[in-house]
């Protein structure tokens, strides 16, 4: 989720703005004087007044319009503009609170409020720049105590509780009323199982109703997967301060999560009717209002959660991959989950990043663990053979049992890293591949110290660092298993349940210093990529000559170039990649056994076109090879099962091969994309559920396919059949 606003504006100190008064007052917890005050203000005749009394009143509709007029007077000092921006700070407007900031700026370059605004910006969007704006305020003034709370918080969210700790006092050594430093310091008990904490009680004599504190301890529990803890905290900020609407809207966020829809719906609409409509509440509210659209499907240990324009083609697949991925992980873990796991997997990519985030338009996520609830993209949301579903859901399902048994306590690096080497584990040709991103952050060595690997994902900073770290922090767990073993690694996630750092966990397991297994894996890693990285800008060349020459129809020319550029860079299985080249060069020269070698070699590399693998199975049946080809086919349906022709070859080599109730399965996925001849795929179905000596079923669909087409004599003659 984006960051809560950390500061409140009651922190805030301006000589020049009209309400200062009233937020002093709301500060000491003087509830009723501040809103007599801020009611005061209403009957002013300064727009930037009644600006200040409407927003104090939560009238959030009223005060950005009596801001508006205030400007439109001829307002634009720094006070008013670095005001205006704390006000849109407030509603979830973070673009057009730092473009106030910056008008600000443009009024008076030295003012360390408005740089301070622009920190707490880029802070509610994960921003690193966030950082560098809170010390420039502190250039301009070293007494803004409330720049040293801001800097404690995001070393907080990276996990640095030496730096945060640092801050917080630094923070409190200017102000003893530095409520937000306290809250830092608080969440860091309550983080360590601390309750109640010291701090919390310092916070309550100043300020008896400062919920924002609890606010605060519940953003570090969600954004370190606590999410239970979350919700017990944002109750604890609400029943002190009710008003806290960002609060209350991230607690109905994070009761979805949960799957306590009912009462997520009662708290987002609550926001929405108080005028607290940002886009997480407005999103989420959407969302859940069109649940009607899914349907739910439950076993002894599971819960799926699917659309019902899918759910009859998704079902048999889906179901029986999270019972091997279970019971697999029961295994390798050696642990029970405490409850069904909850699968929910959406059509539309946006209605599953508002399930998550609460906001659409994130488009590297494929799918988000809340415990026990996972949450994912389903096939139909992406193009075909962008992802393999299976791969993402044994990713997510590493989660849940991870998570289950550190009670949410494993950093965010290795249980990442961990589920992207379960990916491999389950299937050579899945888990994060060497994209030409990781190529190019390894030839400028951009990879994180193990100890500081977190930070890649929550504050990254350079373009798709996160994708990055997935990759490291995979190929940390792969090496990991390779040399000490599995049992090394489930020492590691009891380490963390034991409340271990990283840095104890890697001693205690492995036997070395966390500087010693950075050397050691550093090393390894580039054993395996050093010749990719060493010929990374001849590869790009020479793609480029290869696709020229293979749209030229140089063919020889293309097997020439084509098999430099493979062996450069093996892993790469993206457009245009060297084993597809081959293929459609062998393919033309007449060669379809060749062709045909590239193809698998593609697969086997993890090459997801659907286009490419239906080619690869025809040619395998057309070589004999059935076995194999039943397998590519079988690989489509993890990748894209919403092919007919998929469904309908596997089926008949399935058929052919004496696995009846394969396919009778598959028969069953094709009727359920609707397909154009019915009567064909009713029969096709027929014959299965004969072999699988489901006669009274088959019968059924011989008269079904005879509906639809009373001539269609095979039908006619295995009725007859059937009859008999």
């Amino acid at each position: 989720m984006k960051a809560l606003l950390f500061l409140m504006v009651s922190g805030l100190a301006f000589a020049a703005v009209p309400g200062e008064s009233c937020k002093t007052l709301h500060r000491h917890g003087q509830i009723k004087e501040a809103r007599a005050c801020f009611t005061a203000l209403l009957r002013s005749g300064d727009a930037f007044a009644r600006a200040e009394g409407s927003w104090g009143l939560y009238q959030y509709l009223d005060a950005n319009n009596e801001f508006k007029a205030a400007e439109k007077g001829g307002l634009a000092s720094a006070d008013f503009n670095t005001e205006w921006g704390s006000f849109f700070l407030e509603a979830s407007q973070p673009g057009d609170a730092a473009k106030s900031f910056a008008q600000a700026i443009v009024a008076d370059g030295n003012d360390a409020q408005a740089f301070l605004g622009l920190a707490r910006a880029a802070a509610q969007g994960f921003d690193p720049r966030a950082a560098e704006a809170a010390e420039q305020a502190l250039k301009h003034d070293p007494k803004l105590y409330q720049a040293h709370e801001l800097l404690a918080y995001l070393a907080l969210e990276d996990s640095d509780t030496k730096k945060a700790s640092e801050e917080a006092q630094k923070a409190l050594a200017i102000s003893n009323e530095a409520l937000d430093a306290m809250s830092v310091l608080a969440s860091m008990d309550w983080l360590n199982n601390k309750e109640p904490s010291e701090w919390m009680q310092r916070i309550l004599k100043i300020d008896p109703f400062y919920g924002q504190a609890y606010a605060t301890g519940a953003h570090f529990f969600e954004i370190n997967r606590r999410y239970d803890e979350a919700i017990s905290y944002y109750r604890k900020a609400l029943s002190l301060d009710p008003s806290l609407r960002a609060a209350r809207s991230q607690l109905g966020v994070n009761l979805m999560r949960q799957g306590s829809d009912a009462e997520a719906h009662q708290q987002l609409e609550q926001c929405f009717n108080t005028y607290y409509r940002n886009a997480e509440t407005r999103n989420s509210l959407r969302l859940l209002d069109s649940f009607g659209n899914y349907e739910i499907f439950k076993t002894a240990n599971t819960e799926l959660l699917l659309s019902k324009k899918e759910s009859a083609l998704l079902r048999p697949y889906v179901e029986a991959e999270m019972q091997r991925a279970i019971a697999t992980y029961e295994r390798k873990y050696k642990m029970k989950l405490p409850g069904p796991v909850h699968l929910e997997m959406y059509p539309n990519h946006d209605d599953f990043i508002v399930r998550t985030l609460g906001v659409p338009g994130q488009g590297g996520l494929l799918g988000v663990t809340f415990g026990l609830t996972v949450t994912m993209d389903s096939p139909t949301a992406r193009p075909p053979g962008e992802f393999s579903w299976a791969s993402t859901m044994w990713h997510e399902f590493s989660h849940v049992f991870v998570l289950t048994e550190t009670h949410h306590l494993v950093p965010r690096w290795f249980t990442e890293g961990l589920a992207v080497h379960e990916e491999g584990a389950a299937s050579p040709d899945w888990g994060d591949r060497l994209t030409p991103e990781i190529v190019s952050a390894l030839e400028k060595k951009q990879l994180l110290p193990v100890l500081e690997l977190d930070k890649g994902f929550v504050r990254p900073t350079f373009p798709l660092q996160v994708m990055v770290s997935y990759f490291e922090a995979g190929k940390i767990c792969d090496f990991i298993d390779k040399k000490w073993g599995d049992d090394a690694l489930l020492g590691m996630i009891h380490s963390f349940a034991d409340r271990k750092t990283t840095e104890e966990a890697i001693q205690t397991n492995l036997h070395e210093t966390a500087t010693a297994f950075d050397k050691e894996f550093q090393s390894w890693l580039s054993s395996k990529t050093e010749n990719t990285v060493k010929h990374f800008s001849e590869w790009k060349k020479g793609m480029k000559t290869m696709n020229e020459e293979l749209e030229a129809s140089k063919f020889d020319d293309v097997i020439r170039d084509a098999l430099a550029v493979r062996d450069s860079y093996p892993d790469y299985t993206g457009n245009g990649s060297a084993y597809e080249a081959l293929a459609a060069a062998y393919k033309h020269k007449g060669d379809q056994k060749a062709a045909m070698a590239e193809l698998e070699k593609y697969s086997s590399a993890g090459g997801t076109s659907v286009e490419s693998l239906k080619k690869l199975a025809e040619w395998e049946q057309e070589a004999g090879n059935a076995k194999q080809a039943r397998n590519t086919l079988a690989k489509l349906n993890y990748i894209y099962p919403e092919d007919e022709e998929t469904h309908r070859r596997l089926g008949s080599l399935l058929l052919d091969a004496g696995d009846a109730e394969g396919a009778v399965k598959e028969a069953k996925a094709l009727l359920a994309l609707q397909p154009v001849d019915t009567a064909e795929s009713h029969y096709e179905l027929a014959k299965a559920l004969k072999a699988a000596r489901r006669l009274s079923e088959a019968k059924d669909q011989v008269v079904l396919a005879l509906e639809a087409a009373p001539g269609f004599k095979p039908a006619q003659q295995l009725l007859l059949q059937l009859s008999q």
